[in-house]
């Protein structure tokens, strides 16, 4: 496996534990409809929680974060909409963005809640 596509796997999971300490329950992983992806949806207070992972050995917070543009986020929003659906959900839900730099052995963990809606696309 690619260097980076274990960084990938270790930062989607660091993120899951991450949530599950905040007490999110953790509903998919990598969940896909056709083309479309999102690393996690979970569940707190009944809010449907959307949350796209970024992970990176180095650099920093906003660098990582602006991986999250226009295309992507509009990519998670239409996954987010199929879920729902398909799932007959009418919770209400946001999108997350957790950003991680660093690697196992020393890293920092950024969880940004309403990252971006429909409306504004990014705050």
């Amino acid at each position: 496996m690619a260097q980076h596509n274990e960084i990938g796997l270790w930062g989607e999971q660091t993120a899951a534990l991450h949530l599950m300490h905040q007490d999110y329950q953790i509903l998919e992983r990598n969940w896909r409809f056709r083309h479309l992806e999102i690393d996690i949806i979970a569940e707190y207070l009944g809010e449907i929680v959307f949350v796209e992972v970024k992970t990176r050995s180095g650099g920093d917070f906003r660098e990582a974060r602006a991986a999250v543009h226009y295309d992507k986020r509009r990519h998670i929003m239409d996954a987010a909409h199929e879920y729902l659906r398909l799932n007959r959900l009418d919770n209400v839900w946001r999108y997350d963005v957790i950003t991680i730099i660093g690697n196992a052995a020393r890293y920092q963990l950024r969880h940004e809640q309403r990252a971006f809606d429909w409306r504004t696309q990014m705050r």
